[in-house]
């Protein structure tokens, strides 16, 4: 029993810490949230079996919006491309593309395993300390954290409208144990990307590779 209490209390206090450090800088509303020179975009896949996943759906709207609206310059798409015939950052960058974002304005990271991966990898790959992180709020206060921790204080976050779909408490239940394994990589086993590489820089001089789409 006392194992069982002394479990559900650093369960709740890793929760909390993430809350904590990402108070005030979670942004809902496109007028009021702080331009960044670049959006990172988190990744999570395009589609659920056979239907579209309103979670991409929804992140790819708000980071459409905020570049068109002059908050974002560039934006960062990052997510996963370990499995063949899967690829988050591209389908994410053909997303944008639709809604009329510039494809040389699109930056694929395919190496955004976890979120720790995308937010360290923007700072140490692409060069930025202050950017905004774009993806679900509960997403974001988790990326917020990472990135205060790792040196980056002056990241902001929007947040992306949270889809209305029976699988909220999943959501929750999931993130509980995610946060609960961010403040340990951070903390405790000092959790580097799983690949870094070659620098990366963003803006004119330095169109993406893959510009064309």
């Amino acid at each position: 029993m006392f194992f069982l209490l002394h479990v559900v209390v650093v369960v709740a206090a890793c929760y909390l810490v993430v809350y904590g450090m990402a108070r005030g800088r979670c942004h809902a509303v496109v007028d009021e949230v702080p331009a960044r020179l670049v959006g990172l975009v988190l990744g999570t896949a395009p589609k659920v079996g056979i239907r579209d996943n309103l979670f991409f759906t929804t992140r790819m709207e708000a980071a459409a919006k905020l570049y068109h609206a002059g908050k974002v310059q560039y934006l960062i798409v990052s997510g996963d491309n370990a499995r063949a015939g899967y690829n988050e950052p591209a389908e994410m960058k053909k997303a944008l593309v639709k809604a009329g974002v510039p494809a040389e304005r699109v930056y694929c990271d395919y190496a955004g395993f976890r979120t720790l991966d995308s937010v360290v990898r923007a700072k140490k790959v692409f060069g930025m300390e202050e950017f905004m992180v774009i993806a679900q709020r509960f997403h974001n206060e988790r990326a917020l954290y990472i990135a205060r921790r790792n040196g980056m204080p002056d990241v902001v976050a929007f947040d992306a409208a949270m889809p209305a779909v029976n699988t909220g408490w999943k959501v929750r239940v999931r993130e509980v144990g995610a946060r609960m394994m961010a403040v340990l990589d951070v903390e405790v086993f000092k959790t580097d990307p799983r690949f870094l590489g070659p620098e990366v820089r963003i803006g004119k001089s330095s169109p993406p590779v893959d510009a064309g789409g």
